[in-house]
């Protein structure tokens, strides 16, 4: 296959594996900025919850898709992915080479392979939300598997957002959420080279406790009180923010706040690595592997 001469270099892996300081390193070799693929990051009231780049570290390469939206705003995969193919024309008038990090894989995929247009009705997912929060979640992953037994096989069944996006399709066009789901990836015009981080278990999780401790010491607790009014908001129902709404709620203690957060990011982290190691063109590394992975970029 003939190669192209722009290159996205796109670099996945785990929460804490080490994604920002490898982005930056190969931003600095190669002379070129960075888009952020995560989409807990784009908003900019939370940063210490989603462990945003430093100052030092914004300032030390160029990043787009960091601190652009208001948790109030709507913003959807589809909207990332056209943004982003924009960004790329005008980064790629500079550089042949533009790197993409983040842990967000659905956001990844839509500018690596394209989005699928699916409808939506805000009245139902108001609706579906109201829901989930009368009777939970049961309910609605009955409704889903019995309406949609296709995307019931692939789904995350315990994210709720996935749930409700699905029901929200199928209840707005009576027509079930798989359908919609082309698969047929785009073709881009630059090539994609996928560089996936990853080590053992154990470091992984040390690294997470460890990042959990530094976010408490940076002032976490105070974000956290800043966004209790704005708490039923889509954006806030992520971790990092979810276990102390609970304990300012008086659900639980700062203790079980404290570790149900490392918990929940440790399953988020095996969720992240589950989605990325689905994509075979994934190339994956040690964290610390910056000459291996500089090699394996030049050889592309």
């Amino acid at each position: 296959m003939e190669k192209k001469t722009k290159k996205l270099i796109v670099i996945v892996g785990p929460t804490a594996i080490g994604k920002t300081s490898l982005s930056i390193e190969l931003a600095n070799h190669f002379s070129c900025e960075i888009i952020s693929a995560d989409s807990r990051q784009f908003f900019k009231e939370m940063a210490i919850g989603t462990a945003k780049p430093t100052k030092e570290e914004l300032a030390a390469a160029p990043h787009h898709f960091v601190d652009f939206l208001s948790i109030t705003e709507k913003y959807t995969a589809g909207q990332f992915e056209k943004e982003v193919i924009q960004k790329l024309g005008e980064l790629y008038k500079k550089n042949d080479t533009a790197i993409m990090v983040g842990g967000s894989g659905l956001y990844v995929d839509a500018v690596c392979y394209g989005i699928d247009e699916i409808p939506s009705n805000e009245t139902i997912r108001h609706q579906l939300n109201e829901e989930l929060l009368q009777n939970g979640l049961a309910p609605l992953q009955e409704e889903l598997k019995e309406a949609d037994p296709k995307i019931w096989e692939t789904i995350n069944k315990k994210n709720p957002q996935r749930i409700i996006r699905a029901l929200e399709v199928y209840r707005h066009t009576g027509t079930p959420y798989s359908f919609y789901r082309k698969g047929t990836p785009k073709v881009r015009d630059f090539d994609i080279i996928k560089i996936g981080l990853d080590t053992d278990r154990s470091i992984v999780y040390d690294r997470i406790n460890q990042r959990v401790d530094l976010m408490l010491k940076d002032g976490l607790l105070d974000e956290v009180t800043t966004l209790i009014p704005f708490q039923h908001l889509n954006a806030l129902n992520t971790v990092g923010y979810k276990e102390y709404f609970k304990y300012f709620n008086q659900e639980i203690s700062l203790e079980e706040a404290t570790e149900l957060l490392k918990k929940n990011t440790r399953n988020f982290a095996k969720r992240q690595l589950t989605w990325f190691k689905k994509d075979k063109t994934t190339k994956w590394f040690d964290p610390k592997a910056w000459s291996e992975i500089k090699e394996h970029i030049a050889q592309q």
